[in-house]
Formats: C-alpha cells, structure tokens, sequence
C-alpha cells in the first residue's frame, strides 16, 4: 500500500502490525528484524532497547509478542525516526502504542553524551540490535539513507556493544544479527561486558553455509559459549519457509528456548 507515493505501509506477524517504510530508499525491514525480535524470551515484561531501530520493526515485533514488554526505539536518521513514529500512530498500531517510545540518538557516543541522549546507564532488561553489516570496501548504494544503514565502520561492533553494555541493566539481555564474518569481532566486543553466550546459525537450506547468526548473551554472566541447532529458512527446494522459520518470522515461538 502507498503513502503520497513515498512510503508503503507493509504488515508483520500475519497483520498483527504494520510499519511505514520509505518506498524504494533506505533500509526496508524484514526477514533480519523479525529473526532478531525472536530472540527476546517469550513473555518478557521489562524495557527493551531497539538500537539502530529504522522504521521500528524489530522493536515492534518484541511488543506484538510480548503483551508487557515496553519498546524504546533508538535510532539516528531523522527521515527514519519520523517513520518509526508514523509507524507506531498508525491505527492498525493502537494496541502497541502506548508501550513503545521513539528516540533520536546516535548510538555510538558514549559516557555523558549518551546519557544526555537519553540512554541512562544501567536502564534496560534487553538490548536487541542490527548494525550494519557491509565491509566498507563493497560497492556502496547510491542511496545515502541506505548506505547508512548497510555500511559497517571500522570499530562499529565495538561501539555498539559499548553502549549496550552501558544501558542494559544487572543481568540484562543483548541479542544480534550479523553476518557470520563478524563473529570473531562481536565476541572480542562481548569480552568483559556479555557472557553466556548463545548463538544460532541461520541458513537459506539444509546443505548452504550459514548467511546469518543471531547471538543472544547476559551482561556480566559468565556461562560457556554455545552453539545450538541452526535455524533452516527453506528446505532443499522451493521458496516456502519452513514450519521453524514461519513461526519465527511470524512472533509466534521464540528463537531460543526460554
């Protein structure tokens, strides 16, 4: 559906809600977000923090899910921010928006700058992100709201897990999606801060390597590193999701067991 010809408006979660995104620009949510909303254990009921948020859509899949989880939005662009909040007053939205919050701030300052962003310390039960996650040596688009979103900067993952180290509060949850290349970066970036460390591969099919790992983590836990069973998104043929995929894309299990 079009908005003035510069926006659609899409559905998630089997129409549970919809978010407004630019049409033909920047980054346009989908299958990451949803996998990464996934990570967030059923049922929780504290403050969860949507780092790089764009439109919104990760954080949104949290509060459809998680009836008493609140949802502050956290991103940097002012054409993404204003769509985020577009996002959360649209109609099909009301029974979401009163738990979900929309803050512009760059994600990668840090101590007093943060905190005046409006990022306080110690804050939040769960942090989720997507950073970017294109070698700055790739082809970049055009776009300059795309770009933004895609290209990865020297020392990023480092600032980013930075700050959720910063704002999670005693004990709080950090889930990512990335791409498997950046692995070895987020688990030095984790070290000292996040342990317990959890991760899924996501593979396209049965025989393909992974494209995606989504790592959830506990600030200041000490458990061993695991790798659990990957997450398959089709089967050897054809473009149907698989019975795990579907319901993780559509906010209906969690992606980890508890």
């Amino acid at each position: 559906m079009l908005e003035d010809g510069n926006f659609t408006i899409d559905a998630f979660h089997r129409g549970r809600f919809h978010l407004l995104q630019p049409a033909g620009k920047g980054h346009r949510a989908g299958l990451d977000a949803m996998l990464l909303a996934a990570a967030v254990p059923d049922g929780f009921s504290g403050l969860v923090a949507d780092l790089g948020a764009g439109a919104g859509a990760a954080g949104m899949a949290v509060a459809s899910r998680c009836a008493e989880a609140c949802i502050l939005l956290v991103e940097r662009s002012q054409e993404m921010v204003e769509c985020a909040r577009r996002s959360v007053a649209l109609p099909d939205n009301a029974a979401y928006a009163g738990r979900i919050e929309v803050l512009q701030a760059d994600v990668e300052v840090s101590g007093r700058q943060r905190v005046q962003a409006g990022l306080a310390d110690n804050r939040f039960g769960f942090v989720i992100m997507n950073p970017p996650f294109n070698d700055p040596n790739d082809r970049a688009s055009p776009d300059s709201l795309r770009r933004d979103a895609h290209v990865m900067t020297e020392g990023l993952l480092e600032r980013w897990i930075r700050c959720a180290a910063a704002i999670a509060a005693a004990n709080g949850g950090l889930a990512i999606i990335a791409r498997p290349e950046s692995l070895e970066e987020i688990l030095g970036a984790c070290s000292g801060r996040f342990g317990s460390i959890e991760i899924r591969p996501i593979h396209s099919r049965p025989r393909a390597a992974a494209i995606r790992i989504v790592l959830r983590a506990r600030k200041g836990a000490r458990g061993l590193l695991k790798i659990l069973p990957p997450v398959m998104l089709h089967g050897e043929e054809g473009r149907e999701f698989t019975p795990e995929a579907n319901a993780l894309i559509n906010g209906e299990r969690c992606l980890f067991s508890v």
